[in-house]
């Protein structure tokens, strides 16, 4: 299967330190959401205003992070977002961000997104735009059943 990948850049700002003056743990589930918003832009049809255009939204269902080493004020973090293909109604991705002067890898993770219809109810299909999102970018890496 094709890998799907975007790299983005954020500088850390004083409002994501905490006490300790290093990124709030909570500062990483942010810095996730730009990823995935840099790769919405990066492979279009899959972003956020691609969603909303359908009606359609994705909630974080399942978010797990693991720290390794600080991010600091000013620092510049490398975020690196991945498409984790899944059979489905779901979108994951997989992330792990470095601190760019000297490439320490500061935390990795996964999220995991499900459909919800306008009407705020669970999708147990693959939305259209999506399916052509996966045909477009995946092409024949998904099966012909995968596609019906």
């Amino acid at each position: 299967m094709k890998e799907l990948k975007d790299i983005c850049h954020i500088r850390v700002k004083f409002s994501e330190i905490d006490s300790m003056r290093r990124a709030w743990h909570g500062s990483y589930v942010t810095y996730f959401e730009d990823g995935r918003e840099s790769f919405g832009r990066h492979f279009p049809g899959i972003g956020y205003a691609d969603m909303q255009a359908c009606g359609i939204y994705a909630p974080i269902y399942d978010i797990h992070i693991k720290y390794f080493a600080p991010l600091e004020i000013n620092d510049m973090a490398e975020i690196h977002t991945y498409y984790d293909y899944k059979p489905g109604a779901r979108l994951d991705y997989s992330y792990e961000i470095y601190r760019e002067s000297d490439h320490v890898l500061c935390a990795s993770g996964s999220t995991v997104q499900l459909f919800i219809d306008p009407q705020g109810d669970l999708m147990l299909d693959k939305p259209d735009y999506y399916r052509d999102w996966q045909e477009k970018y995946l092409g024949e890496s998904i099966s012909r059943d995968e596609r019906k």
